[in-house]
Parts: C-alpha cells; sequence; structure tokens
C-alpha cells in the first residue's frame, strides 16, 4: 500500500513517515525499512540541515537506513522496495526542484520532466512493498509573483494530484496532527 503524506514546512509530515517506518519494523521479524532523500547539499546551510535531520532520524528510528538519490526516484523506489521493506521517500518537493529547477546542471526538458513523472507514477503503482511519498502542499499559501516560481507550484500540485490518485491513503499534517483526505488513518 502506499500513502502520500503532504503538508507545509515543519507540519510534521516526515515525522509522521518516521512513526510509520518505526511502527512498521516493530511489526515482525524480517522487517526492514529505507529511506531514500532527495536532498542535495549544495550550500553551507543545507549541509548543516541535511546533518541534523539525519542525526534525529538516526535517534527516532535506528532502523531506518538511509539511501541519497536525488533525481533517480523511480528507479530507487524499485531498487529498494519489496514486501518486506517499507520505503520512505522524503522529499518528493526537493525531487522535483532538482528536476526542474536545479542548481547545477540544466534543467529537465518538459518531456524528460514527464517522463520522469510517469516513471515514478509506474514505479508507485508497482510497489511490491509498503511505500510512504513525503512531499509539500504549497498551493495553500498566496500566488507567487515570478514567472518561474508560479510555473514551479504549478507542477508541484500537478504532481501531488497525480501521486494522490495512484495512493490508497493520502494524508493532510497540519500543526503535527494527520488528516485523512484519502483512505483510512493508519
Amino acid at each position: 500500500m502506499a500513502e502520500l503524506i503532504l503538508g507545509g514546512q515543519k507540519s510534521g509530515k516526515s515525522r509522521r513517515a518516521e512513526l510509520l517506518a518505526r511502527d512498521w519494523l516493530a511489526g515482525g521479524a524480517g522487517r526492514r525499512a529505507v529511506l531514500v532523500a532527495t536532498a542535495q547539499p549544495h550550500d553551507a546551510e543545507m549541509r548543516a540541515r541535511i546533518a541534523r535531520h539525519q542525526a534525529e532520524r538516526a535517534a527516532r528510528v535506528p532502523g531506518l537506513r538511509t539511501v541519497e538519490e536525488p533525481l533517480r526516484l523511480a528507479e530507487a523506489i524499485e531498487a529498494h522496495g519489496d514486501a518486506h521493506t517499507l520505503v520512505v521517500v522524503d522529499c518528493l518537493t526537493l525531487w522535483l526542484t532538482g528536476l526542474l529547477m536545479p542548481a547545477q546542471g540544466p534543467a529537465a526538458t518538459p518531456a524528460q520532466a514527464e517522463a520522469a513523472l510517469q516513471a515514478l507514477e509506474q514505479a508507485v503503482r508497482a510497489a511490491s512493498g509498503p511505500l510512504v511519498l513525503v512531499g509539500n502542499e504549497v498551493g495553500l499559501g498566496v500566488i507567487p509573483l515570478g514567472r518561474e516560481v508560479r510555473a514551479f507550484v504549478d507542477a508541484l500540485g500537478g504532481l501531488n494530484q497525480r501521486l494522490a490518485a495512484c495512493c490508497a491513503r493520502v494524508t493532510l499534517m497540519a500543526a503535527g496532527l494527520p488528516l485523512a483526505l484519502k483512505g483510512a488513518a493508519a
């Protein structure tokens, strides 16, 4: 079963994904959990943020292994998922940023971006084990001024809708509290 967890910054979405991983690991011998991290450390602040998240995650869920994969998300889901492994992807927003607005190198063409989105949808639908996807919901705020930012907000909203259609459960996080949008809350 796949779950999409959406929310704003510091809404509790990553913590919820970690709790789901912790509960999965506690559910029986032979279970594994892998976090596919999409953040890229392009500056000192981001490197420090990533290090802090890694330390906090290791303390909260010691059995959760981390794999760094900023762009090849569909391949990472396919490579690490199986019936005994819960895969957490954190986060879709950073993945899409790396695809459409990379800090280094060229952005994906519209055709490349669409192919990556289709591959991700296929990987989510074909996942042989539990999958938790974490991403930002940015469509609740004001309309951004810049054309590029508006295009990104539109693309992220489209990604969220497409993945929500693929997932059995969709949860919106606000103030650390989950609201089930689709499927029963876990």
